[in-house]
């Protein structure tokens, strides 16, 4: 288990990566990841990359997990997105209170945490000392293997300061199996069910604090307390207001580049320094959720077009003949068309990751700029992914070829909510057309 502030370690992770490539049919066949991909993705540290330092957490950042989770991703999608989900509902666990916090990583750092605000008939009933909850929540991605849960009281609105998020111990709920798709059949995102569960106060928090990025006071750094003394913003300036993203949700190629370029314009010199030690732990569990969520599900799709480029320059590498020798050169254009937009998307991805890493996402139009490139990277990611899935025709349409799972799989992972481009694009041009 790895809790360095080098996360990750290179070996543990391509372990991980090898063997979620090795299962990768099976689990899409049989529509849950092996036990092996399990234990191989907790033992690459996934489950406490973010989780709270405090607690355990490795200290991972944006970029580093970006990779990481990509380098999965090549092997398979729906190991990505379980392994994105645990960094990512570990980052979440870091707005509860102290001793929620440590009653949720009690087991330690491999604990495997699950969310979901897709709340389905919730009743949170206000008790002596907490709540007392009762529901369904769809699409909880990695259930079947949990042991803590992040669930919402009703469906998350921008703005409401009556809507909470509870955790609830594996002994506290049950789950459905509902989850039956084309694509990402191995994430097992079935329904999760809760039948009068008491959660004490210290294990919830406000959505709305995590919308925004506040966290509660020990978990910062003091000095900058929050206007209600209850929770501190440590990046200076005042969130977006864009609409909130939605939760679930080899090591190759590096997306450790930075490319330049501010919400109108190249990065500014207020935008060139650097975050270290303690300052970018807290700049990771500060980010406001809109603007980095897109990293979590952006990322398994990475991996996934990037082993589509891979199998289509294999099945070009293949002597032609016939029909497929005609189309040979415009095939070798659509695989360069492809690659250019699969460089594209990552790059993209780097500077949301990279943003967010110098907790530079309270800047003016920093936010919506990184929601909007999020969602265009995963456009563009589908749109290579459809490309190079044609120039395989009918052998990548074969049941036995990996091509048709990762086409089904970046299918299914990008219609995700977080994903849509249209909003991400309508926040972004809001703030210009009322300036």
């Amino acid at each position: 288990m790895t809790t360095t502030a080098t996360w990750p370690d290179a070996r543990a992770l391509q372990t991980a990566a090898d063997t979620a490539a090795r299962h990768a049919a099976e689990a899409d066949t049989g529509g849950r990841l092996a036990d092996a991909t399990v234990r191989a993705l907790a033992e690459a540290g996934f489950t406490a990359g973010f989780a709270p330092v405090g607690q355990g957490g490795a200290g991972a950042t944006f970029t580093r997990m970006t990779d990481a989770v990509a380098a999965i991703g090549e092997g398979c999608t729906s190991a990505a997105w379980i392994a994105s989900l645990w960094a990512y509902n570990g980052r979440f666990s870091a707005y509860l209170p102290e001793e929620g916090q440590r009653e949720v990583w009690a087991k330690g750092p491999d604990t495997r945490l699950v969310s979901s605000m897709v709340a389905a008939g919730v009743e949170a009933e206000p008790v002596d000392g907490g709540w007392r909850i009762s529901g369904s929540w769809l699409y909880v991605s990695g259930v079947e293997f949990a042991d803590w849960a992040l669930v919402s009281s009703a469906p998350p609105r921008e703005g409401d300061r009556t809507i909470r998020v509870f955790a609830v111990p594996r002994d506290s709920f049950t789950y459905r199996e509902t989850w039956s798709t084309l694509g990402m059949r191995a994430t097992g995102s079935h329904t999760l069910v809760v039948e009068e569960a008491f959660v004490p106060e210290y294990r919830s928090f406000l959505w709305d604090d995590m919308r925004q990025g506040n966290l509660p006071v020990p978990a910062a750094n003091s000095g900058h307390d929050g206007a209600d003394g209850s929770h501190i913003r440590p990046n200076s300036g005042t969130p977006s207001s864009a609409g909130a993203g939605s939760f679930s949700g080899p090591a190759s190629a590096s997306l450790s580049a930075t490319p330049s370029g501010s919400a109108t314009g190249p990065l500014s010199g207020a935008e060139s320094g650097s975050l270290s030690g303690a300052d970018a732990v807290s700049a990771v569990h500060s980010a406001p959720l809109f603007a980095v969520n897109g990293l979590t599900f952006a990322a398994p799709i990475l991996g996934a077009a990037r082993q589509a480029l891979r199998l289509v320059e294999e099945h070009l590498a293949q002597q032609p003949s016939g029909a497929r020798a005609a189309a040979r050169e415009s095939h070798r254009i659509a695989l360069a068309r492809a690659a250019g937009e699969i460089d594209a998307a990552a790059l993209l991805l780097a500077r949301v990751a990279d943003t967010a890493d110098r907790g530079l996402l309270r800047e003016d139009g920093v936010a919506v700029r990184s929601h909007r490139d999020s969602t265009l990277a995963v456009e563009l990611l589908v749109g290579a992914v459809d490309r190079l899935f044609r120039v395989t025709g009918t052998r990548g349409q074969a049941t036995s070829h990996a091509m048709q799972r990762i086409w089904r799989d970046v299918h299914g992972a990008g219609s995700h909510a977080a994903l849509q481009f249209e909003p991400a694009a309508l926040a972004y041009t809001q703030r210009l057309v009322a300036a």
